[in-house]
């Protein structure tokens, strides 16, 4: 479990084939310094399982199915990423409940920089658009954020928009996105349990979905 709230930015290291998946290192300092063999990390919203660790650096598995639906299935050694260690219990809940599985991925498709923030605007999968709402949070790349547009329900291609300010667009690898970046989505959960519960009681009685 998560919160949203980056710690520090790292950068991957070296990309080495694991099986069908990958196994990669992330120099990350502050996560590093105390990290355990099967504690978990959650590297640019993607929840990662430590299996190795050095002072700056941890090594983590990632299987197929992660780099087929996440934006780390395009990473490249250098490639920087936001990380955040999982929530301690009885810490504050600074951003969001965050659970680091990706619904899916979206597109940068406009920055608009402002005097101290910048907006982006960000393309949604059509299946994810009805669990996003103006004011409501969304987690891209692994931070916490607040809905600050969507487009209309009956929108062909939906997005969404979110206000960085500064110390998010200087903390999180969020101030360097460009138009055209693919970045990691995870909607709010208690979203997805709604529309979980909406579809069963929308089923024929005795069907399933």
């Amino acid at each position: 479990m998560f919160t949203g709230i980056i710690e520090e930015m790292g950068e991957i290291t070296a990309i080495a084939p694991s099986g069908d998946g990958w196994r990669l290192t992330v120099r990350a300092p502050r996560a590093a310094a105390d990290a355990v063999h099967g504690e978990s990390i959650a590297v640019s919203g993607v929840c990662l399982t430590v299996v190795g660790s050095t002072a700056d650096t941890f090594d983590a598995d990632v299987m197929k199915q992660t780099l087929d639906v996440s934006a780390i299935g395009s990473a490249t050694v250098g490639t920087r990423v936001n990380i955040e260690k999982a929530m301690p219990v009885g810490a504050r809940l600074g951003g969001h409940i965050v659970q680091g599985h990706v619904d899916g991925t979206g597109d940068v498709l406009e920055v608009r920089p402002g005097v101290e923030w910048s907006v982006l605007r960000i393309s949604l999968p059509a299946d994810l658009a009805p669990l996003v709402v103006d004011k409501g949070s969304i987690s891209v790349d692994g931070t916490s954020l607040t809905v600050s547009a969507v487009s209309a329900p009956a929108a062909p291609s939906p997005w969404f928009e979110i206000s960085l300010i500064p110390e998010t667009l200087a903390a999180t690898t969020l101030g360097v996105r460009a138009v055209g970046d693919r970045v990691n989505l995870e909607t709010d959960i208690l979203a997805r349990h709604v529309e979980r519960l909406l579809a069963f009681r929308a089923a024929p009685e005795g069907g399933s979905r």
